[in-house]
Order: structure tokens, then C-alpha cells, then sequence
């Protein structure tokens, strides 16, 4: 029996007790969690007590509450997938991205057209209320059943410069990438990674547990003097996934000598 002797809430006190057994292993990853009259037991308080502390834990992310089995201490190993995040160029002008071939598409994709925002317009490099071609996919990990969001925003001015993408705006990106390049671009691209929190919508499509924070990421597609022409971006648990880049040297400019 552990006695409870610390000031504020009680169940508030209880929580600290139980995320301390987490954090010194006395709990360990992926373990169940004692039942409610077990920890009421333990730390000699009521159930509601219990339940408020589980309820303040879950909310940080130190458990999660499977029905039917029980709390669970969540895993503190590393993300399952990891997301390679290479261009390859293919034979005949097309392209592929390495490991692409493990998602399937969960929905029918959702062609549509809608406008830049504060934000997508910066990625690229256009004011707001621009008109784009905009399309989402829900995507599925073959073998761990992880999901993820993919869109792409395709300006109207891009679209319009080359057919094939004006005529197809849903097609896959490798697709596009293969488009713009037959048009006359030579393509690069950049891409930016950040964690946040998900909103509702987020939260229910991914499937995630409570306080699990996503990983957005925003890829640009570059074309003939650097313009940007297509921005892509995945939001996935940042629980199931990281992202891995292979990093090559750029050539330093060449500086001019001064005669």
C-alpha cells in the first residue's frame, strides 16, 4: 500500500504516484495497468479517485485506455514506419518515391478546387484566395494498417501551363512530377517537417490515441527558376512514423575574383 501525503486533489496525488511507477519502470511500456480496486487498494482511496487519476494520465499521453482490456502504459520504443522521403528518377522520364508501393488508397480520392490560405499561399509563393486544384487521399500501410492524409494543391496558373495536369489533377504525385518534367522543368523539391497536436477531424481519421501529436509535412515541387508548382502534405501519427532523407552536398557557388 503506498500512502498518499502530498498537497492539491487527491486524485491529482494519485496520478503523480502512478506516473512516477511509469517513469522508474516499476510500471514498464505496454504493460497493463493494476485494475481500479487494485489501485484503490494500493493508494487507499475511491474509485471515482481512480478514475479521475487514469482519466488526468490518458490526457497526457501516459495511457491508454483499451475497452474491454483495461489501461495500458503506453510505449515509449520507436515509430514502426519510417517514411522515406527520397525522389528517384525512373527510366523513360518518370519518377518514384522508394517504398510508395506499401499504402493503398483507404477512399476514392476527393478531386476538388479551393484557394490558398495564409499558409499554403506562402509554400507557394502566392497571396491568398488564389484559386487551386486540390486533392485528398486516405492512405493505408499494408502491414501496419497506419493511415495517413495526403493532399496536393495544384495552382490554377500551373495547371493551365501543362494539360496533362489541368485534364488530371487527382493523378499521383510521381504522375505529376513526370508532367511538369515533359513540360520543360527541372524538377527539385523541398520539404518541411513540424509536430503538432491534431484537430477533431484529424484525430478521428488517423485513429489516434489521446495526446498523440501528428507529424506535418509540406513537400514543394520546384520547376524552372526555383518556382514552386505543387505543394504535397502528409499528416500522420507521430506515434507510428518518422521521416528519413538522404542529405547530399550542394556544390559551393563559385565566387567571383575581383580584377
Amino acid at each position: 500500500m503506498t500512502e498518499i501525503q502530498r498537497p492539491g486533489a487527491l486524485y491529482q496525488q494519485v496520478a503523480s504516484a502512478i506516473r512516477e511507477a511509469i517513469l522508474s519502470g516499476e510500471f514498464a511500456p505496454e504493460s497493463l495497468l493494476p485494475s481500479e480496486a487494485q489501485l484503490m487498494t494500493r493508494y487507499q482511496v475511491s474509485r471515482p479517485t481512480v478514475r479521475n487519476a487514469i482519466a488526468a494520465l490518458r490526457a497526457e499521453g501516459l495511457i491508454d485506455v483499451r475497452h474491454g482490456k483495461g489501461s495500458f502504459v503506453r510505449s515509449d520504443g520507436h515509430p514502426t514506419l519510417a517514411l522515406d522521403r527520397r525522389v528517384q528518377h525512373a527510366p523513360g522520364g518518370t519518377f518514384v518515391m522508394p517504398g510508395g508501393d506499401v499504402w493503398d488508397e483507404a477512399e476514392e480520392p476527393s478531386v476538388h478546387r479551393t484557394r490558398t490560405t495564409k499558409a499554403t499561399g506562402r509554400l507557394l509563393d502566392l497571396g491568398e484566395e488564389e484559386e487551386l486544384f486540390g486533392c485528398d487521399r486516405l492512405l493505408t500501410h499494408a502491414a501496419t494498417g497506419t493511415r495517413a492524409i495526403h493532399r496536393t494543391l495544384i495552382p490554377f496558373e500551373v495547371a493551365e501551363s501543362v494539360p496533362a495536369l489541368a485534364n488530371e489533377p487527382g493523378q499521383q504525385p510521381t504522375a505529376a512530377y513526370a508532367a511538369l518534367a515533359k513540360a520543360g522543368h527541372k524538377l527539385w523539391w523541398s520539404e518541411t517537417v513540424r509536430a503538432r497536436m491534431p484537430v477533431p477531424d484529424e484525430r478521428a481519421t488517423l485513429q489516434l490515441p489521446d495526446a498523440t501529436p501528428i507529424l506535418h509535412l509540406s513537400r514543394i515541387t520546384h520547376g524552372t527558376d526555383d518556382r514552386p508548382l505543387i505543394l504535397e502534405e502528409l499528416r500522420i501519427g507521430a506515434d507510428r512514423a518518422e521521416a528519413a532523407y538522404r542529405i547530399t552536398a550542394d556544390k559551393q557557388p563559385t565566387r567571383r575574383r575581383q580584377t
